[in-house]
């Protein structure tokens, strides 16, 4: 067996788990506000798209995609981040699912031996990732006396050094903070310095409140600095959380055609195309963006409803992105077992979305709510939480 299966912790939902093992709740409904997955509708048209073309299972797919999807996509992406074209063929990957994509993305592009850095707390595929590509996790901790971004400034310079990539989530997982374009370009500048590659998780940037104002991308702020080729920098985008398809296993990665040329003969020999049927209501999915759109209206009214009921009795804000609360609640483990003793409701302490780093566990005083179930499903969760609280 490879050794280095032997430092994968459990994954957060089997240590929640343990921590409810023999408790009995009250009898109440089980509302689930721990698990990213997005209960909203799927578009009628994606599935339309999926069962009209169902025919084409009798073909294998190419690990490259079919140029209509990758087309699609490198026009949302040059839409959405206003980037001076992207190149469908070499600078654009379809992917089933990101998750599996930013897994695979550093067994290709890490050097046994050498650092990976990511944020603290963090999405737990990035750890495993670094850990069975033979490198080391370093942790960089996200606090509230940082806006919850990674403290990038406490990173050793023999951490940046010995770094081969890095990975940022932005909007964040858990904490719905957003990276600037002016945190973005620094970042770039130290890839540049100390030769790393940036893998940019941008998988919640389509679930933000102001339609005026979406999240910046890493390639956006590479186009501002005239890096039309985005050397060093890759972007992961998912269609799970912006399009209410987390079955379908569909995202893409982009940018850096070199790093994408390598990443595709990887993949090649990882047996990983998507299927014919998927890719074509990929394409759809992502050449629309009314259901999208729609889908951040009901986002809003569920943060505005559930914020408000809320107010004074927790220690919580609204987030910059995403469909995350991350309250503050003292102990995470203790409020995360005992809310579901006490009103039947299922959230996921903070800690054991990251790790102890320079002296602390920055998730240990907070919880993840993510506010995927319906509006009258999230506003008798708050109902509770304030009964809970008081």
């Amino acid at each position: 067996m490879n050794p280095n299966l032997a430092h994968l912790q459990p994954y957060p939902f089997a240590k929640l788990a343990k921590l409810k093992q023999g408790v009995e709740p009250v009898d109440k409904t089980h509302i689930a506000l721990s698990i990213g997955e997005p209960k909203h509708q799927p578009p009628a048209f994606v599935r339309d798209e999926l069962i009209d073309n169902l025919d084409k299972l009798a073909a294998y797919p190419v690990t490259k995609g079919l140029d209509t999807l990758r087309e699609a996509i490198a026009e949302w992406l040059s839409q959405r981040f206003q980037l001076h074209g992207v190149c469908a063929d070499t600078q654009v990957l379809p992917v089933n699912g990101t998750r599996e994509a930013l897994f695979a993305f550093a067994q290709a592009v890490v050097s046994p031996g050498s650092r990976v850095l990511m944020p603290n707390p963090f999405y737990q595929i990035y750890e495993g990732a670094a850990l069975l590509a033979g490198s080391s996790p370093h942790f960089i901790n996200c606090s509230a006396a940082t806006g919850f971004k990674p403290d990038f400034a406490s990173v050793p310079e023999q951490a940046w050094r010995e770094c081969s990539l890095l990975y940022i989530c932005t909007p964040g997982n858990p904490t719905g903070s957003l990276l600037e374009l002016d945190d973005l370009k620094q970042l770039i500048e130290l890839a540049d310095r100390y030769d790393f590659t940036i893998a940019s998780d941008e998988c919640y940037s389509e679930l933000y409140f102001d339609e005026q104002n979406p999240p910046a991308g890493l390639l956006q702020a590479c186009a501002e600095l005239g890096r039309h080729d985005y050397r060093r920098c890759v972007v992961f985008h998912s269609l799970s959380k912006r399009s209410n398809l987390p079955g379908l296993r569909s995202g893409f990665v982009a940018g850096d055609a070199a790093i994408l040329e390598q990443f595709l003969l990887y993949r090649t020999y990882h047996g990983c195309a998507m299927p014919l049927p998927t890719q074509y209501a990929s394409a759809a999915a992502w050449q629309d963006e009314q259901h999208v759109q729609q889908n951040r209206a009901l986002y809003r009214e569920k943060f505005a409803a559930v914020l408000e009921i809320l107010d004074g009795c927790l220690d919580v804000q609204q987030p910059q992105a995403s469909f995350y609360l991350w309250p503050r609640v003292g102990d995470g483990e203790t409020f995360a077992r005992e809310l579901f003793r006490q009103q039947h409701i299922t959230v996921l302490p903070g800690a054991y979305l990251a790790r102890a780093a320079d002296g602390s566990n920055p998730g240990l005083e907070y919880v993840r709510m993510a506010l995927v179930a319906t509006l009258e499903e999230c506003v008798e969760a708050a109902k509770r939480i304030k009964e809970f609280c008081q």
